[in-house]
């Protein structure tokens, strides 16, 4: 399945409904990746005002995956799409869910950095969550690119980043863990650290369920639960590499 195979029915309606909705899932992409952003800025500037309009923003993103769900739904009832038009309903369906807790992810964040501006902190403490939130926003916008163009190659890229970002957050947690022994006055500064590190692994971890979907979407593959070598055969399935230059 490409791109171009929706808008491929009789029915112009049909196909205005379905390039409606995946517009409008980047649309709440586009949204979900601005409040990582703000929540970030939040947290690295101390600034409680902001860290509070994140959080008061976020019913937003709840409205659009309940308005997208029920869009979906009257499709599915309505047009009673078959083959690749139901995997695209049923991605859809799944990528707004992922989207809207990765929004969520985004609140504890905010919380956190409310938190976080009323403590003594240094300078540089904040570096390791900056590089990681860098990973795991670049995650996102991959995804949602990879869908936009129904592209499992690329999918499966966000699925090797997440590696990646695992490890950063390992790597912040025991370099937390470890200032929390040295000194203990910093116990609570760095357990909210550690939990907003958390919520940026978890960020990661739902761009990779998006991108385990457009593989689903494009190939009709579940790749869920299986290993990155076996992920990794089923697209080549989908879409061989380019051969080699001699």
């Amino acid at each position: 399945m490409e791109a171009g195979d929706i808008a491929q029915h009789t029915s112009r309606r049909y196909n205005e409904e379905l390039e409606g909705i995946r517009s409008r899932v980047l649309a709440m992409g586009g949204a979900v990746e601005d409040q990582i952003d703000q929540a970030m800025r939040a947290l690295v500037g101390a600034d409680s005002q902001l860290a509070e309009e994140v959080v008061a923003a976020d019913h937003r993103i709840n409205m659009q995956e309940v308005t997208l769900d029920e869009e979906c739904n009257r499709i599915l009832a309505r047009r009673q799409p078959a083959a690749g038009d139901l995997r695209l309903i049923i991605t859809i369906l799944k990528i707004i869910t992922d989207l809207e807790r990765v929004g969520d992810e985004s609140c504890k964040i905010a919380r956190m950095a409310a938190q976080l501006s009323q403590m003594e902190r240094s300078p540089h403490c904040y570096q390791a969550l900056e590089h990681l939130a860098a990973r795991a926003r670049a995650m996102l916008t991959d995804a949602l690119d990879a869908f936009a163009r129904m592209d499992p190659r690329a999918a499966l890229q966000v699925v090797h980043a997440d590696e990646e970002v695992d490890r950063e957050y390992e790597a912040i947690w025991r370099q937390n863990i470890t200032f929390m022994m040295e000194d203990p006055r910093t116990i609570r500064r760095m357990l909210d650290i550690i939990w907003c590190a958390r919520a940026l692994e978890r960020v990661g971890d739902h761009s990779r369920n998006i991108a385990e979907y457009v593989i689903f979407l494009v190939g009709g593959r579940d790749v869920r639960h299986i290993s990155l070598q076996e992920m990794r055969a089923a697209v080549d399935r989908l879409h061989p590499p380019e051969p080699s230059a001699p």
